[in-house]
């Protein structure tokens, strides 16, 4: 199975993905934030990196690009749910900086399970 760094600000959110992806058989890493997920990726880099996108201190945007400039390899698939919120699509931005797949919150199980699947699988 897959390593697997999870980043997302809510503690619920972060615990509840982090649950699912164990029980499937990952290892899987969290940071709470973009910040701490950098420093976290330059110690132990991930097959696959799973995050959300507005969250402080450093973005998922942020992260996507700054993944893609140092490894333009490596997985990513985003997550959101503040589009409405913020007036503008951030999935489809993160797409365009180079995440594989996006996810719209709230999701299904299964729409996480099959995205993870087929990413790794690519």
């Amino acid at each position: 199975m897959a390593r697997i760094l999870l980043i997302d600000d809510d503690p619920l959110v972060r615990n509840m993905i982090r649950q699912i992806l164990e029980l499937d058989g990952h290892s899987v890493v969290d940071a709470s934030n973009g910040a701490v997920a950098m420093r976290v990726w330059s110690e132990q880099p991930a097959d696959l990196i799973v995050t959300d996108i507005l969250m402080p201190e450093k973005d998922g945007l942020e992260v996507i690009r700054e993944l893609r400039r140092q490894c333009p390899e490596v997985k990513i698939i985003a997550l959101s749910g503040g589009n409405r919120k913020i007036g503008f699509d951030t999935l489809a931005v993160a797409s365009r900086f180079g995440a594989a797949a996006t996810i719209e919150k709230p999701f299904q199980l299964e729409v996480l399970r099959s995205t993870i699947e087929r990413v790794l699988k690519s």
